[in-house]
């Protein structure tokens, strides 16, 4: 297979498949870890309000000094900010922290019964329309959920837990047929690849890491990008070589035959799950 190409292309935006994660960086660490991604060389940055640290994100991206129209920021609207008034207030409190004038990609969290999606996406829709992010998107929502905000906005993603034991068909085959971007969170299925003795062996005989190998599979696939994370600094450049890294057929295979349905990210909250 060949080596993948850097960015998406998806309603006339172009998202890099190679992103980095934040969730759990909090302060000077979220910050380090940051900056040690946009000096190896990423240029998609995700955040979101829930996560604490979209400060220390935009502190980063400030010493970086990189020009804007070569990053792409993504943050998101937590699900207790759900109605509209709270949208728009929340989105310009995410901007004042971050340090930027828009983001490139803002997302509702999690889906929220209590309140209409039309409300939450319609307010979204004007954020976008005043140029205060560039594109509107949804997170952890279903293939039926994902079908009623389509109908309702311009979605031009969904950010969905999807890793060797977490295949996603369904939402995979809609992201083609919808030209929607699926944005895999927890690529690397919380560490767990890292001991997995099929991506192990995988790997070895590679000369790479079964993290990377992982990362190389996921964004090679159609209308599909990843935001790893990691606070590690050789961790962080050893993922972003899945850039460059080639795949056979021999290890798509596999990595395809691994898939379980197993779920990593489950709260209380979720919506109710229809496929795996």
């Amino acid at each position: 297979m060949n080596i993948p190409t850097t960015t998406l292309d998806v309603q006339g935006i172009r998202i890099p498949r190679l992103g980095f994660g934040t969730w759990e960086l909090t302060g000077e660490e979220c910050r380090t870890a940051v900056t040690a991604a946009l000096d190896v060389g990423y240029r998609h940055i995700d955040t979101a309000q829930a996560y604490g640290n979209e400060a220390a994100v935009g502190a980063a991206l400030r010493d970086a000094s990189i020009p804007r129209d070569e990053l792409f920021v993504t943050t998101k609207v937590w699900r207790d900010d759900a109605r509209a008034e709270a949208v728009r207030r929340t989105t310009h409190e995410s901007l004042g922290r971050l340090g930027l004038d828009h983001v490139d990609l803002l997302l509702l969290h999690w889906p929220v019964e209590e309140v209409p999606l039309e409300e939450t996406l319609g307010a979204m829709v004007e954020l976008m329309e005043q140029g205060l992010t560039r594109r509107i998107g949804v997170s952890n929502f279903t293939p039926t959920l994902l079908s009623e905000a389509l109908r309702i906005a311009p979605i031009v993603a969904n950010q969905v837990e999807h890793h060797p034991y977490l295949d996603q068909p369904e939402l995979r085959a809609m992201a083609r047929d919808r030209d929607v971007a699926i944005i895999a969170y927890s690529p690397l299925a919380r560490g767990k690849v890292h001991e997995d003795e099929t991506l192990r062996s995988l790997a070895q005989a590679r000369g790479t890491t079964p993290e990377a190998l992982t990362l190389r599979w996921l964004i090679g696939r159609p209308r599909v990008a990843a935001v790893p994370r990691s606070s590690n600094p050789e961790h962080i450049r050893s993922n972003f070589e899945a850039l460059s890294l080639p795949l056979d057929d021999e290890a798509d295979r596999r990595l395809r035959e691994m898939a379980e349905g197993r779920r990593l990210i489950d709260p209380s909250f979720a919506p109710r799950w229809e496929h795996a």
